[in-house]
């Protein structure tokens, strides 16, 4: 190896192979190592030295084997199957060559993906680059940590197609969305979907980085405004001045059909008789006569003199009946039941009603279910 023995000795050879210790073998490797790489060398001594590392990649000692990898670890020169037995060994010898060997093929890598472990994962996930083809091996195969790693990698090419595989597997972790929603570009088919599954700091900066639909977006916007309110509501339900608050929704037109809806549908009943005595102009106790008169008449004329939309009546008709059902009763008028019972009668109404109010109400009938679920599988 004429080019290199400028560098080296025959000594430095007979050290890496028969040197007695560990650390000495170690040193021989890194200084040829080094000499190798940035000596310019011929097809005839670059295959000597190719021999060479394969000498050090067989080496027992693992302090040689990390000495090869992390001194070659971005290096042309390492050939694949040294690369490929090096991949396969332990932490600290895999992880330098597979952040950043360029002697990889991306079948490589997604092969790896594959059949790794996590750490191997992780370490492929923060390469400077990744493909397609990597990216879609680790949406498919990779364990939380390495694909939150990839999703933050913004040198990582995610197919669309990957990144909607990500949300479905990784749909309730808050790490894996957050790193997804936080790319530099994204899909509107991916923000559209997220925006439904993260938390309120994460939509936001989803509605101010990517593109949604018009019609998403005011969705957005309204959704967040009602459920800021319906928590509101759970705070004035704890307080004796419902009378100012829903007048200070009204100011400000917040106090709508639907948020009465809702509320009703978390059994703010106090709540809806003073909404609806704002509304319509009559004073309270007027208005609670009217909306808990046992006739059929009483409460539909309230209604319409506060201007609710006659579509949604029969969804209010049920919740006020549900919550006289519920009294007579003696009924536990826990929130959770009542809410059952309101959606259940709801849904027997033989009145046509606004499609997103039938969804929200089958939406929280579907909660309720997995929340009974979650109780009988914790009692268990």
């Amino acid at each position: 190896m004429a080019t290199t023995r400028a560098a080296l000795t025959d000594e430095d050879i007979r050290t890496l192979v028969r040197g007695a210790t560990a650390d000495e073998r170690a040193m021989a490797a890194q200084k040829i190592c080094r000499a190798v790489d940035r000596e310019g060398i011929s097809d005839q001594d670059r295959a000597r030295a190719e021999d060479i590392l394969r000498v050090m990649a067989a080496d027992a000692a693992e302090l040689v084997r990390r000495a090869l990898a992390i001194t070659l670890k971005d290096s042309k020169l390492v050939p694949r199957d040294v690369a490929m037995r090096l991949a396969q060994d332990v932490d600290s010898v895999c992880l330098p060559i597979l952040n950043f060997s360029p002697a990889f093929t991306d079948d490589d890598l997604a092969e790896i993906v594959r059949l790794g472990g996590g750490v191997q994962q992780v370490a492929i996930a923060r390469r400077p680059v990744l493909s397609q083809k990597v990216c879609g091996a680790i949406a498919e195969y990779g364990v939380e940590r390495a694909v939150e790693a990839a999703c933050a990698n913004d040198r990582a090419d995610f197919a669309e197609s990957s990144l909607q595989k990500v949300i479905s597997r990784f749909e309730k972790s808050e790490r894996v969305l957050a790193a997804v929603a936080y790319r530099n570009v994204l899909p509107m088919s991916v923000t559209e979907r997220l925006i439904e599954l993260v938390g309120d700091q994460v939509r936001d900066h989803i509605l101010s980085a990517h593109p949604v639909s018009p019609e998403t977006a005011v969705a957005l916007v309204i959704g967040a405004k009602e459920r800021a309110t319906i928590d509101l509501v759970d705070q004035a339900g704890k307080t004796a001045d419902v009378k100012r608050f829903v007048a200070h929704l009204n100011k400000h037109e917040r106090l709508t059909a639907s948020l009465l809806l809702r509320a009703l549908a978390h059994g703010h009943m106090t709540f809806f008789e003073w909404g609806v005595a704002e509304l319509s102009g009559v004073p309270h106790h007027r208005t609670w006569l009217m909306i808990h008169d046992a006739g059929p008449l009483g409460l539909r004329a309230i209604y319409e003199r506060a201007g609710l939309p006659a579509r949604l009546f029969g969804a209010f008709r049920a919740a006020v009946d549900t919550f006289h059902a519920m009294e007579f009763e003696g009924a536990d008028t826990d929130p959770s039941k009542f809410q059952e019972r309101m959606v259940q009668r709801f849904l027997s109404q033989p009145q046509p009603v606004g499609r997103d109010d039938v969804d929200y109400l089958l939406d929280k009938m579907d909660k309720l279910a997995r929340g009974a679920r979650r109780d009988a599988r914790s009692a268990a």
